[in-house]
């Protein structure tokens, strides 16, 4: 008997291998073109950038240097001053920016709260704009004469309009002030997505044991959000690290490279200045590297054990 049964089991066994390798072709074949769209438009870019990296000038002038474009990066004083403009930027802003995104969300996920698909579009809205658009907005907002000196002086907070875009130190602020204005919302859908998910029993306990909403906030809502937290710093950081729009339309760099971000040096090292093609792939790829290294920290510093 148990050679009949394993007579009879063998074409079975092939027929189901058979039927699982067809199986697994036809997967590659649906997912073959995306994989191919995916290497030719970002891994073989990447690779000819990386390339590129290693040899200095332009056209039919570029020489291979080695890694003499990056021992560069240490000696100047423009690039560590887009770096250093960039990283105050993400130090200020992108928590800034998750701060009042989970504190909007909270509010705004309050089922007794009037008007709510209003305030939610509202905040949403700038998010859509155009960069352009927005940016040139701002520019003129906080100009000599713009509203933001008007409103100020009009509360007697200031005695004379303040020169935003001449100050670097208001420069900065200004370039804060936008991006947090813009993105805030976007970050806000997220929490407000994932909040319809929280138990509402929970609040409920929470509020029979007396906390308070403060309480519930920092225990219930923070560690229950802490996925999206994460996934929104991470994206957050991304997005601030290639910072150009703002700075272009705003400020173009200035005053003196006072708001110049690596993403803007990148272009005026490529179509401003007299153009060298292999260091700005070189300063692309501290974007990488710096976005590599600040993914992990936050992994880490999230607690994420997968």
């Amino acid at each position: 008997m148990s050679q009949v049964t394993h007579g009879t089991s063998y074409p079975s066994n092939k027929k189901s291998f058979s039927n699982k390798l067809r199986k697994n072709y036809i997967g590659w074949l649906f997912i073959l073109l995306s994989v191919l769209g995916i290497s030719l438009f970002y891994f073989y870019p990447m690779v000819q950038a990386f390339i590129l990296s290693l040899k200095s000038g332009m056209g039919a002038n570029l020489e291979f240097v080695g890694f003499e474009n990056y021992a560069r990066l240490f000696n100047d004083p423009t690039f560590i001053s887009a770096l250093t403009n960039t990283f105050i930027y993400l130090l200020v802003q992108v928590p800034a920016m998750i701060i009042l995104a989970l504190i909007f969300s909270v509010l705004l996920n309050d089922s007794t709260l009037k008007f709510r698909g209003f305030f939610r579009t509202a905040i949403f809205l700038p998010c859509v704009t155009s960069l352009v658009a927005y940016a040139v907005i701002f520019k003129y907002l906080f100009a000599v004469d713009g509203l933001v000196n008007k409103f100020l002086m009009d509360l007697s907070l200031i005695s004379e309009p303040l020169d935003w875009l001449a100050d670097p130190f208001l420069a900065k602020i200004t370039i804060i002030i936008a991006i947090t204005w813009r993105w805030t919302g976007y970050n806000m859908i997220f929490y407000l997505s994932a909040l319809q998910n929280v138990d509402k029993s929970m609040y409920e306990a929470a509020r029979i044991d007396g906390a308070s909403s403060i309480q519930q906030f920092f225990y219930i809502t923070i560690p229950m959000l802490k996925p999206i937290i994460l996934f929104t710093s991470i994206v957050s950081t991304i997005g601030t690290l290639q910072l150009f729009d703002e700075v272009m339309n705003i400020t173009n760099g200035g005053p003196g490279n006072a708001t110049l971000s690596i993403s803007m040096y990148i272009y005026n090292l490529s179509f401003e200045y007299t153009p060298d093609f292999g260091y700005a792939a070189t300063v692309s790829y501290v974007i990488v590297i710096l976005v590599v290294i600040l993914s992990f920290i936050q992994f880490k510093v999230a607690g994420d054990r997968k």
